[in-house]
């Protein structure tokens, strides 16, 4: 059962970052206007993470097996569609669908480990999904690249979608002879107005974070942002007098009485938002600075992405033995990543290259490969069955959002840095790499602070 659902998550996380190495491609195949691969990228991202939590609730209210067996299968025909774009607009359109069925599906993978898992057996699995979590995203950059390279059957840039398909379609077929059946969780009517208005508040702060950057922040981006207030507190306060009632909320908000589900969330979004920064301004300089080709920097991501993977596996055991300590202990290690990244950039100036952030970036993966796992098996630990769609929706939203925020973030100081991209010397994105570098470690400290809080938490109620 564990790698039929693994295989979902490595799918959409593998999707979210494979498109950057294929954007030089997509605009002269194309003919793609530079909004049009910002749609590319960022429309995926939007409709992922706008969708993750109603994702979560369909599945505890229709049934987390046949939401995933559904959800892989309208994954897998909307990557058909993907792959057979003819114009920019039509791939933008295909690329919001399938995040929307990556929005359904990823939920049912938490859920239906949490569920078929008892809790002796729960935080081993709940490692692997880390595992696959960080290996797709890192895969992404370096599976791109050498599909890319290689032009499979001639399909030029149409095979990092098309490669979807039978990997879905196999799926639904051991999906049928493995999966679980459950009972559902309730009986009671979808909360639609609920789901309509978190995804709207949503909606009104992720499409500004994706686009402003680009639109430079113009003010149509900052009156979403402003307009997202009203309408998110507007919901919870919806969502509170309906669980009241008695009712099934999009978001249960008794989850949130819960000290170790709160600073599990709290340390994941700082984590997420230093990670995927990093992972986003390293391509910048290493594609655009440095002169990299795309698989060229994809490799280079190897490393960071055999760190994650192996501290994964290896702290396993420790996970089980020492918990939350486990979360501090990789944070702890990110940290001193970011602290010799930073050094070295200040040092090495004009004269950066490649192998000088091989070291960083093994720290770097080999600390979030450590956290990652036991982190999401804390926010998970005390989950009832019945809230499990509904938590693995906050978890993996709080997850995408927060590293859409980090990426617009610190992505805007790195472009502020760096100034003139045309005219930036390797010495120029160095220092712009080591400013955002230095975003990344508050946020990481943050991240130290809030396990640390969360270790002696977890002490007192064994």
């Amino acid at each position: 059962m564990l790698p039929v659902v693994l295989v979902a998550m490595f799918m959409a996380q593998f999707d979210l970052y494979v498109v950057n190495v294929a954007l030089p491609v997509l605009q002269r195949d194309l003919s793609a206007s530079e909004a049009s691969l910002e749609l590319i990228v960022g429309g995926y991202a939007f409709t992922y993470a706008a969708g993750l939590i109603t994702g979560g609730r369909i599945g505890d209210h229709f049934g987390h097996r046949p939401v995933f067996l559904t959800g892989m299968l309208l994954f897998g025909i909307a990557s058909l569609l993907c792959g057979l774009a003819q114009s920019s607009t039509q791939l933008v359109v295909f690329r919001l669908i399938q995040g929307v069925t990556a929005a359904v599906l990823v939920p049912q993978v938490l859920a239906l480990i949490t569920r078929t898992f008892p809790p002796a057996e729960r935080g081993k699995a709940l490692s692997w999904f880390g595992v696959t979590m960080g290996v797709g995203a890192v895969a992404g950059q370096v599976l791109g690249g050498v599909l890319l390279n290689f032009d499979i059957l001639g399909l030029d840039w149409r095979v990092i979608f098309l490669v979807n398909v039978p990997i879905a379609l196999a799926t639904v077929a051991f999906g049928l002879r493995t999966l679980p059946r459950h009972e559902r969780t309730t009986a009671a009517s979808f909360d639609v107005l609920g789901a309509v208005g978190i995804t709207a508040a949503l909606s009104l702060i992720l499409i500004p974070l994706v686009l402003g950057r680009s639109e430079g922040w113009a003010p149509w981006t900052w009156i979403c942002l402003v307009l997202s207030v009203p309408v998110l507190l507007l919901t919870l306060n919806k969502e509170r007098n309906m669980e009241r009632r008695g009712g099934r909320p999009i978001i249960p908000l008794s989850l949130f009485t819960e000290k170790a589900f709160n600073l599990g969330l709290g340390t994941s979004i700082a984590l997420f938002a230093a990670f995927f920064s990093v992972v986003f301004t390293l391509t910048l300089v290493m594609q655009n600075g440095l002169g990299l080709s795309p698989l060229m920097a994809g490799l280079t991501f190897a490393p960071l992405g055999v760190a994650f993977a192996v501290a994964s596996i290896v702290a396993k055991k420790q996970i089980v033995k020492r918990g939350p300590s486990v979360i501090a202990f990789g944070t702890g290690v990110v940290i001193l990543g970011l602290a010799i990244l930073i050094a070295l950039l200040y040092v090495a100036g004009d004269e950066l290259s490649a192998p000088m952030l091989v070291i960083p970036m093994i720290l770097i993966g080999f600390g979030n490969g450590t956290a990652v796992p036991a982190l999401i098996g804390a926010v998970l630990a005390k989950i009832s069955a019945q809230h499990a769609g509904a938590a693995a929706g906050v978890l993996t939203t709080a997850q995408q959002f927060s590293s859409a925020i980090g990426i617009a973030a610190i992505g805007t100081v790195f472009f502020s840095v760096l100034g003139s991209a045309n005219n930036a010397s390797v010495g120029s994105y160095a220092t712009a790499l080591a400013a955002a570098a230095i975003c990344s470690v508050v946020l990481a400290v943050l991240g130290f602070i809030l396990t640390s809080q969360l270790v002696r938490t977890t002490r007192s109620e064994t």
